[in-house]
């Protein structure tokens, strides 16, 4: 079965991808290892599960290069300092925030759906209601064209 889209995307792929930076970023943060190292240790399993490497290293790459930047942008949107939210939510917010500003080619809708599916399933109970209400004002302010145009049917 081919899932790939005409555009050469296979959706799948991205969402393991996006769940396995979710885990890398978080290690990141935990651990204050560079970027390069994490991705090591990630690539290996990466490849067993069939996701896309390429989008899952630009994400941890670009989080790591984009941080400062991504932490001062996601600042209005958030009730406390990016420090203290919960490590999983900041790092889901993180990859979004990157995807978000630096990722144009990906839908809003995906961005937000992906990071609230990705704290469902390793955050805490209602964090992914938090990152989903983040996410939404974000994506208003900075994605404001795309969050307004019409939904195609």
């Amino acid at each position: 079965m081919n899932r790939r889209r005409p555009d050469g995307i296979d959706p799948v792929a991205r969402s393991r991808a996006r769940r396995r930076a979710l885990q890398a970023v978080y290690a990141w943060q935990m651990s204050g290892t560079a970027a390069r190292e994490v991705i090591a240790q990630f690539a290996h399993e990466q490849a067993k599960e069939q996701a896309d490497l390429e989008y899952f290293e630009d994400l941890v790459r670009g989080v790591e290069q984009h941080c400062e930047d991504l932490d001062d942008a996601l600042k209005p949107f958030l009730d406390r300092d990016i420090d203290q939210v919960d490590a999983i939510e900041r790092a889901a917010l993180r990859i979004a925030a990157y995807e978000l500003r630096h990722r144009p080619d990906v839908p809003y809708r995906v961005v937000i759906n992906e990071a609230i599916e990705s704290v469902k399933r390793f955050g805490a109970e209602h964090g992914h209601t938090y990152v989903n209400g983040v996410l939404d004002h974000a994506a208003a302010a900075w994605r404001a064209v795309e969050v307004k145009a019409p939904r195609p049917r």
